[in-house]
């Protein structure tokens, strides 16, 4: 019988959001395609630094390590060509990377692979990939430059924990974007007097709903969660039901009231951040890997 992955936890990584890809991408831009492929060749025998996702998906290859099946399988979607994917390939066996499964799509955007794969999620440094995968259905976010990504063979604070810490936002990642619509339209007030009434009517799923319902079994689940959202009180108790109705389990949620999330990312050890808005995210990927989750009323043209 063939393989499968249906019982595993699927990540799908963009080689730019795994590896540091600056100084061929510049390559590409600046004197184009052939250009890039001579100078990956070139480099294929010399690694790839570590991308900015790189820590994160080495801490959840992590959990496969002393089980007798693997709970967590993660593929590379890649625009390059098998030819110049071959440094990838090297640059994954230099840094021991239980990675195995590839698709190089030579210029072409890899998120058709997706349903194919049965990814949970995806991770890309494209956001029109993003957004094109988002649209099928499939969580996905764009990976922000940031976070100076630890020395591969050098234990850091957070990874010292062998959990996964996964934190999101609320509104427009984890739940719609119904509410963050009034907020915009009538402000704090409106949107608080919105919420009260709105208490006990839960909210509709937004795109990060379908990665928590992936999750593992509470009781030994190596994946650590928190909702990390500028809802205070009274803003609380749709959420809390919201998730109740879901039959979901956040391990926290902190509700801040407005307060900048970057220190309270810090406080948590999160390993990577969800959340739509694109200044909450820049501030965060200062601390901690980042991932802009285009959608919602907050990334409609203005």
């Amino acid at each position: 019988m063939p393989a499968t992955l249906e019982d595993k936890l699927v990540i799908a990584i963009s080689s730019r959001a795994l590896f540091d890809l600056g100084a061929s991408h510049r390559v590409f831009e600046e004197q184009g395609i052939e250009a890039y492929c001579r100078y990956q060749i070139a480099h294929e025998d010399e690694p790839l630094p570590p991308g900015v996702a790189f820590a994160l998906v080495r801490k959840l290859l992590a959990l496969n390590a002393g089980v007798e099946a693997a709970h967590v399988e993660v593929v590379l979607l890649s625009r390059n060509s098998a030819d110049t994917g071959l440094r990838i390939f090297n640059s994954i066996a230099h840094y021991g990377l239980g990675i195995s499964r590839a698709v190089f799509t030579n210029g072409a955007s890899p998120w058709r692979y997706l349903p194919a794969f049965g990814a949970h999620l995806f991770l890309s440094a494209d956001a029109n990939d993003v957004v094109r995968a988002l649209d099928l259905g499939f969580p996905a976010a764009a990976i922000l430059p940031g976070t100076r990504p630890p020395d591969p063979g050098a234990e850091t604070a957070g990874e010292t924990d062998d959990q996964v810490r996964i934190a999101f936002d609320g509104d427009a990642v984890l739940f719609s974007d119904v509410a963050e619509r009034v907020y915009q339209r009538e402000g704090l007030e409106g949107f608080s007097a919105s919420e009260r009434t709105q208490a006990r009517a839960p909210l509709p799923g937004g795109p990060f709903k379908p990665f928590l319902q992936s999750r593992f079994p509470p009781e030994a689940s190596p994946i650590r969660t928190a909702l990390i959202t500028a809802r205070g009180a009274p803003a609380h108790e749709r959420v809390m039901r919201t998730l109740r109705s879901w039959n979901i389990r956040i391990d926290e949620a902190l509700f801040l009231g407005g307060l900048a999330k970057a220190e309270f990312l810090r406080a948590f050890g999160a390993d990577i951040f969800f959340d739509d808005q694109r200044g909450h995210c820049e501030l965060a990927s200062r601390l901690v890997a980042t991932g802009h989750v285009p959608h919602g009323v907050a990334n409609e043209p203005a």
